[in-house]
């Protein structure tokens, strides 16, 4: 799972059926040092790229949220669906502490 912030939503002017109920969000994917401070004020975009998510839990503009990409994606549905990111949570805290070096 990847965490990034929300800071817009695409609109489509043509969608195909089986994605009836959700809509597309565009995520800024944050890096761990943002993590702590995430949910308390809006994180500087990252140089990362940007990329597209399906959302059909209702995340919106500024909301810090949990992205799966890949095969896992497809895994809330029943049946085959072209997506490649979708959201599947959002956060109201992160609390991040990186793992101690042995140096």
């Amino acid at each position: 799972m990847r965490v990034a912030q929300v800071i817009g939503r695409v609109t489509l002017s043509v969608q195909d059926p089986s994605f009836k109920g959700g809509r597309w969000l565009m995520v800024n994917p944050l890096d761990a040092v943002q993590f702590n401070d995430a949910c308390l004020k809006s994180p500087v975009l990252s140089a990362q790229s940007s990329f597209v998510v399906y959302d059909n839990i209702g995340a919106g503009d500024g909301d810090i949220i949990g992205i799966v990409e890949g095969a896992e994606a497809t895994a809330p549905f029943d049946f085959p669906i072209p997506i490649d990111a979708i959201t599947v949570a959002i956060f109201d805290s992160l609390s991040y502490q990186p793992p101690l070096s042995d140096s």
